[in-house]
């Protein structure tokens, strides 16, 4: 089995697109549908308010220094990528909050061994934030996505009212720190690391090769010579 773990935060746009174009990727191989998928947290601000503090434009003028126009000006270049994948991709009017507890919810998701379950609440946490425009530290809407998704209710209302998971979420960054991992997407297939969302064509061409690598590793290997030896494996 294909196994891909991936470093992503749900308020991160390229995030969203770069788990679209894999999963576009995978389908598109028969050998890899039936991949497995990790999801590692990664919060771009841990320090982040638990209540949306300003509109995106202006913060994101901010961050990058530049004016409000041109700010506007790439956070819809970015909404078109995202609309270019299927997404009802609304990036200018998203809420930014801090996310902990949004990776804690998926982290309760994945404890079922469940992978659709997962996958559900992972997609709808992207939903919220990028298409809805909630606020991810929302406990009522972190309720609300765990119970549609299929969560048990109170479950997730005691975790949300505990620190169950945060050492987890917590774990996963450490590991991303000591892989060298400082922005997000981060996508391991393989013996690769693809830092960033690449296309769909070029997503493709990782898994394939990746692949092709295993069925060679895995070849039976048999009597052989070359110049200098014949050799019995």
């Amino acid at each position: 089995m294909l196994n891909i773990t991936y470093w992503s935060d749900f308020a991160c746009p390229f995030c969203y697109i770069g788990e679209v174009r894999l999963k576009k990727a995978l389908a598109e191989i028969p050998e890899a549908k039936d991949a497995r998928l990790v999801m590692r947290a990664f919060e771009l601000d841990p320090n982040a308010s638990h209540k949306a503090e300003s509109d995106t434009t202006t913060r994101f003028a901010a961050k990058y220094g530049l004016t409000l126009e041109e700010a506007g000006r790439r956070i819809e270049a970015i909404s078109r990528m995202g609309r270019a994948e299927g997404i009802d991709f609304r990036y200018a009017s998203s809420r930014s909050t801090n996310t902990m507890d949004a990776h804690r919810l998926a982290k309760l998701a994945m404890s079922k061994n469940d992978a659709a379950l997962a996958e559900r609440v992972i997609e709808a946490l992207f939903a919220a934030y990028f298409t809805d425009s909630k606020e991810l530290a929302d406990r009522d809407l972190l309720l609300h996505v765990g119970k549609e998704c299929g969560l048990p209710e109170e479950e997730v209302r005691e975790m949300l009212n505990s620190d169950r998971f945060k050492a987890e979420v917590q774990a996963d960054e450490r590991e991303a720190a000591m892989a060298g991992v400082h922005a997000v997407p981060f996508f391991v297939v393989g013996r690769y690391g693809i830092p960033g969302a690449l296309s769909v064509e070029d997503m493709k061409k990782v898994i394939l090769q990746v692949l092709e690598e295993s069925r060679t590793e895995a070849a039976p290997k048999g009597m052989s010579c070359d110049g200098k030896e014949c050799r019995l494996e």
